[in-house]
């Protein structure tokens, strides 16, 4: 494939920051492009098992660093697709932190408040909706009683799930083959594709050039359908504007493999990478405890063993969310169901004789997998993530067929950042622990370091170039014409989930792209209007 197509708007990835540019885009008139390195899987296509090639490996990239691993979205609709669509808004001294620089992070432009609208715009179109403590499976009832045992609040988490869809199956991890999960397939994307967007799915970025009357060129190469470590026909696209939103653990990689033809790249490309502050916690309860001292039963007359039925985070406790506390001592607690996998690897066995995360107590903590309860941190980190050389190809040189890989990123937590841990590990404790109810252990960092399954910050926006890629408008700094708008471009940790702040951003950032684009000879506007909600179509009928 030698011949260079042309289009007005090439889009790296299909999450958050691809997809609502696209929609935003292509109904203002522009020709649009969007190269997915994943499979295009939609809601028959998400089966509940763990079998190698099925949709559990197939949408999932789980990058090995020297440090730090990431978990994140391989197929159309990114992240969307395998978060557990947890939606709050970041708080408020959020966008006042100065972290590692010693100064204000954020863009001047950018506060809680000049976000809310776009906030707004998001939780619309999605739609984002605040849970009932009726609607609460048992995971989250559990979590709720300990934090009133232990003196704390606990709140339902808004959501954006359709919860009369919801069976409370618990595998939206991997793909809600019920479409309860308002998935970015179920909106935005269906809405760009109705307006004359193109996806496809299985095209890998490997770099971008320019051209010689300062347009861009995007080289690809075609992913094999069953195994990611096969690549097979090249391409090239060139577009007057590129929106990259590869992911916090791929855009800055493809950027940097892109200096050699583009030019220099800004010094925090690859730079300032946060995990999001993210840390677990597994805590084995006692089924007669819970009984006694919660007072908790279910229909069956069980106290809890409920493990596996819910729908991923429903609770969280934000009582450590306070402006008013030191940076990094502030925090929110999520309790959250991670699938068996990683999360029965990672788990550690509490007041082990022997080995914490294998060997005979290990297999006996296994037994009581039912009694589980996994509780989430999202803590204030030091930004302290640093990504390498790129790898020859991708993000990550592939270790297995699907999903396993080892990438550039090296991370090493500060004192700061384990302080912000060690503080949450042990408020964890306190609330679960009390009066016997539970054991407690941090999931173990021995295998494969600290882990994220919200990675940020590695190509961010800010007002000084010293410290920030981009600048206020999500534009690449010396490259006009390229922005980003993943979760890389978000200054810092959040302490909440992410996905609606990455979101809000990226519709933030779509006026100014317009303009971009338009001074570029795109003949393109910006109606503002919200996707109506169609499910998505399948790629063959897309390619129809």
């Amino acid at each position: 494939m030698n011949a260079v197509e042309r289009t007005d708007v090439l889009i790296i990835g299909s999450g958050f920051g691809g997809a609502i540019p696209a929609y935003h885009l292509a109904a203002g008139g522009a020709r649009v492009v969007v190269l997915e390195r994943g499979p295009w899987l939609s809601g028959e296509d998400f089966e509940h098992d763990f079998k190698l090639g099925s949709s559990y490996t197939r949408v999932f990239d789980f990058v090995v660093g020297d440090g730090m691993s990431l978990l994140g979205g391989n197929c159309v609709g990114g992240g969307s697709v395998v978060y557990f669509a947890t939606m709050p808004r970041a708080p408020r001294f959020v966008f006042e932190r100065h972290g590692s620089i010693g100064r204000r992070m954020w863009p001047a432009a950018i506060s809680r408040d000049s976000l809310e609208p776009w906030y707004d715009r998001v939780a619309e179109a999605l739609p984002v909706t605040m849970q009932r403590w009726d609607q609460v499976p048992y995971g989250g009832g559990l979590f709720a009683a300990a934090c009133a045992h232990a003196g704390r609040t606990a709140n339902p988490t808004p959501s954006a799930v359709d919860v009369e869809k919801c069976t409370n199956c618990n595998w939206m991890m991997a793909g809600c083959r019920f479409d309860a999960k308002r998935s970015l397939l179920l909106n935005y994307l269906p809405a760009a594709v109705a307006h004359g967007a193109e996806i496809r799915p299985l095209h890998e970025v490997q770099s971008l050039s320019r051209t010689a009357d300062g347009a861009y060129r995007v080289h690809y190469r075609i992913v094999d359908d069953e195994d990611y470590r096969v690549l097979h026909d090249s391409g090239t696209i060139e577009a007057k504007i590129v929106i990259v939103a590869a992911g916090a653990g791929a855009t800055p990689v493809i950027l940097q493999r892109s200096e050699p033809e583009l030019g220099r790249m800004p010094a925090a490309v690859g730079r300032y990478f946060s995990g999001n502050g993210e840390r677990l916690n597994t805590a084995v309860f006692d089924e007669d405890r819970v009984r006694d001292v919660l007072g908790l039963s279910r229909p069956d007359g069980s106290a809890y063993a409920a493990n596996q039925i819910g729908r991923g985070p429903t609770v969280a406790t934000w009582d450590r969310l306070d402006g008013t506390l030191p940076e990094y001592e502030r925090y929110s607690l999520e309790q959250l169901y991670f699938p068996p996998g990683l999360g029965t690897i990672l788990a550690q066995v509490p007041d082990a004789t022997g080995p914490t995360w294998f060997g005979r107590e290990k297999k006996e903590m296994l037994r009581r997998w039912q009694s589980w309860l996994t509780v989430f941190t999202m803590s204030e980190d030091d930004n302290e993530g640093v990504f390498g050389p790129p790898p020859p190809t991708g993000n990550a040189e592939r270790i297995s067929q699907q999903m396993l890989g080892r990438g550039p990123l090296r991370y090493d937590p500060t004192p700061n950042t384990l302080r912000g841990w060690a503080l949450a590990d042990a408020d964890v404790k306190d609330i679960l622990e009390r009066d016997g109810l539970s054991k407690v252990m941090p999931w173990t960092n021995d295998v494969v370091g600290a882990y994220t399954v919200h990675p940020l910050s590695s190509c961010r926006i800010g007002d000084d170039p010293a410290t920030s890629a981009l600048d206020d408008r999500h534009e690449l700094r010396e490259h006009p014409g390229i922005f980003v708008t993943d979760g890389s471009a978000v200054p810092g940790a959040l302490t909440v989930n992410p996905a609606l702040t990455i979101a809000a951003l990226a519709e933030r950032a779509v006026p100014g792209i317009v303009r971009a684009a338009r001074e570029r000879g795109v003949d393109v506007r910006y109606e503002g209007s919200l996707p109506d909600g169609q499910r998505a179509p399948s790629p063959a009928a897309a390619r129809a």
